[in-house]
C-alpha cells in the first residue's frame, strides 16, 4: 500500500518539476478526437520538441499547486491533456491552436505561459505570434532598412551627377 502512495508521490513530483520547468504548458480536452487524430497531434508535437502527456487529474492538481499555480482547479475537470514545452513559448500554442482549428473536437482551456496562468484567449493570441524566426527576420529587415535608403539614395545621387556631367 505504501509503494503505491510513494509512487503517486513522484507522479506529483515529476509534474511538478514539469510545471516549473516549463516554458510554455497548454491544457487542452481532446474528448471527442479519434486515436488518429491524437496520434497526429502528438506528431506534431512530438517533431517540435514538445511533450504531450495525460495525467489523473488528481495528481494534476496537486501538482499543479505544488507548484503554484492555484488557478488551475476549475479547469482540470474531464480528460485533460498536457502540453509541455521548456524550450519556447509560441510553439505549443501555435500547433495546439492550428489543430483545434481543423479539429472542432480539441478544445483548449488554459495556459501557463513563464510561469502565469493564462486564459485560453491568451494562448490563442500567443498561438497568432510570428515564429521565433519570423521574429529575427522581422528585426533585421528593420535594421536594414537605414542602411538601404542610405545605399539607394547615394546611387540615385551618383546617377543624377553622372547624368548632369555628361
Amino acid at each position: 500500500m505504501s509503494s503505491i502512495l510513494e509512487q503517486k508521490k513522484q507522479l506529483v513530483d515529476e509534474i511538478t518539476d514539469k510545471f516549473k520547468n516549463s516554458m510554455s504548458t497548454i491544457i487542452v480536452d481532446y474528448r471527442g478526437l479519434d486515436v488518429s487524430e491524437v496520434t497526429e497531434l502528438r506528431k506534431q508535437l512530438r517533431e517540435a520538441g514538445i511533450e504531450f502527456k495525460v495525467f489523473k487529474n488528481t495528481m494534476t492538481r496537486r501538482a499543479a499547486t505544488a507548484a503554484g499555480f492555484e488557478g488551475l482547479d476549475e479547469v482540470l475537470t474531464g480528460p485533460n491533456a498536457i502540453a509541455f514545452c521548456d524550450t519556447e513559448v509560441v510553439a505549443p500554442a501555435k500547433i495546439i491552436n492550428d489543430f483545434a482549428k481543423k479539429h472542432e473536437n480539441l478544445e483548449i482551456k488554459a495556459g501557463i505561459i513563464e510561469g502565469t496562468v493564462t486564459s485560453v484567449e491568451d494562448v490563442k493570441a500567443i498561438a497568432e505570434l510570428p515564429s521565433r524566426e519570423g521574429l529575427l527576420s522581422m528585426l533585421l529587415s528593420v535594421l536594414q532598412a537605414p542602411i538601404r535608403n542610405f545605399a539607394l539614395a547615394t546611387k540615385a545621387v551618383a546617377e543624377q551627377k553622372e547624368e548632369q556631367g555628361a
